[in-house]
Parts: C-alpha cells; structure tokens; sequence
C-alpha cells in the first residue's frame, strides 16, 4: 500500500493510472475506521481498479473545537487496518495541505441545508463542500463512495458534485450496524457500554416508526408518537426528529408518498444520528 501525504504525490499517481484507463475509487474517511468504512473499501474494490482512501479531520466542518479535539485519531491502528484490506493509497494530508492559504470557498448549497443538521450546526455543510472539493481535485477520482448513515451529507455532495462540474459519480452504500441496531460511527468508541444500551432506543424508533406508517398511521402522527417516545428515553436528549423528502430534504406533509426519517440524539456527550426509509 502506498501512502501519500501531499498533493503533488496524490494527483500524480492519478494522473499516472488515469492514462492507463484504470478506474479510481475513493472513500474519504475522518480515520477511526470501523466496519462501515471497510465495506465502502469492498465496494470500491469490487467496481473500480485501485482504491484511495482519505484520513483527514476536517478541521472546517466542526461546530466547536472541543468536538474536533475529542474527534478520535487513530491513524497507526487504520494503516494497519487499510493495508489488511489491500488497499491501494492511503492519502493522509495535514490541514496545511488540504488548506495551503487562509482563504476558504463558500457555497450556496441550495436550501438542502435549511433543515436538520444545517440549523442545528451552522456552517457544516459548507466545511463539508469544502474539503470534498479540495480532495476531488487531489484525488482526481472516478468514483467517491459514501456511506448513507449521513443521509444529508450524501445528498448535498451529491448535488454540489454536479454544480461544481466534477466529472465523478457519487455513491451512496447502506449503512452498517452493530449486532443491536446502533448505526456503526467512529464516534461510537465515546460511548460507555451503558451510552451503547440506550443508544439502541434510536434504531427501536425507526423501526417502530416505519411500522407505525406501514399500519396506515399518519405521518404527523407516527412522528410525534416517536418524538414522545424518545423525549421518554433516559439519558438520552433528542435533537431533532424529520421526516423528509429524500431528493430536496424539505419537511413532507402526510400525503406524501415517500419519506425519509432522519433523526439525531445527544447520548453521554456524544452526537449521534441515523436515518431509515419509512415510507
């Protein structure tokens, strides 16, 4: 596995394999890398000739610097892990590297950011844009997989991929979760074994809501049932509960026909969310 630590070496190896006609993946990851990240590595393996994958904390992307400084930061045990994998690149850049000058792009995002996560952590997204375009344009890639635990995220790379013009397809892959039901998340490792027990009520409540809807309950409804429910569970502090349109992420009424549950939670400190298809 090789590994690169600047830009120049990231976008001649593309440049290299692109004039070969080989494909490229990529799976860009903030490192502490669990088995969720490890079965976006399989499908860019499966569906591409060489995979990259990125470890950079984003330092633009956090809300506060007390959650970027507790960010885990795991960066021998993922080598180890990637290179297990046959992983082709590990791309691991420093902050001055991604951001060489002070200057910082912004983006309109469309209104994809007006609800959910946008409010409840102003300026994330933008941070997010920010660093997925600087390592597009180091990585060059064919192909950039995303896992859908970030339901959101993956909607505005999505969009902002073909407002930018890059000629990369963006995919999304199924969340992975722990044998309970909890979304698998690098966050994951702040939680005590009791965080993880309460944790569980997260996945209990899609499911329920989902079943609710499925039995001819209404969306308004089934949501604040499952509002009432949560606000019930101890230890844990709800954020938000949404039910959305998967395409514009804008709140639905009850006559939809699809929607999109997307939920976050505060449990022992630690943010966690989630999102299932309910409708």
């Amino acid at each position: 596995m090789k590994i690169f630590t600047t830009a120049a070496e990231m976008t001649a190896f593309s440049t290299e394999n692109k004039y070969k006609k080989l494909t490229i993946g990529f799976v860009p990851t903030m490192g502490a890398l669990h088995k969720g990240h490890i079965s976006l590595v399989q499908y860019a393996q499966r569906n591409c000739d060489l995979v990259v994958v990125s470890v950079f904390v984003n330092p633009t992307q956090f809300n506060s610097s007390e959650d970027l400084n507790k960010y885990p930061r795991t960066i021998d045990a993922d080598r180890m892990l990637l290179e297990k994998e046959g992983v082709d690149v590990l791309f691991a850049p420093s902050v001055n590297e991604v951001y060489p000058t002070e200057e910082r792009a912004s983006y309109n995002l469309d209104g994809l950011d007006s609800y959910m996560e946008g409010p409840n952590r102003p300026g994330h997204f933008t941070g997010v844009v920010q660093v997925v375009a600087r390592l597009f344009d180091m990585v060059q890639t064919d192909n950039a997989i995303f896992g859908e635990k970030d339901f959101q995220q993956l909607a505005i790379i999505k969009h902002m991929t073909s407002k930018l013009g890059y000629n990369t397809t963006v995919i999304g892959c199924p969340t992975v979760r722990e044998p309970s039901g909890l979304a698998m998340s690098s966050r994951n490792q702040r939680l005590s074994e009791n965080g993880k027990i309460i944790s569980q009520a997260i996945y209990k409540t899609l499911l329920g809501l989902k079943h609710d809807i499925s039995s001819g309950i209404a969306l308004t409804t089934a949501k604040k049932n499952a509002i009432s429910a949560l606000e019930e569970t101890s230890g844990l502090e709800l954020e938000y509960l949404e039910l959305v349109d998967p395409q514009s992420l804008q709140p639905i009424e009850d006559s939809a026909e699809i929607a999109q549950a997307c939920i976050a939670v505060w449990v022992e400190d630690v943010r966690l969310i989630d999102n299932m298809r309910v409708k």
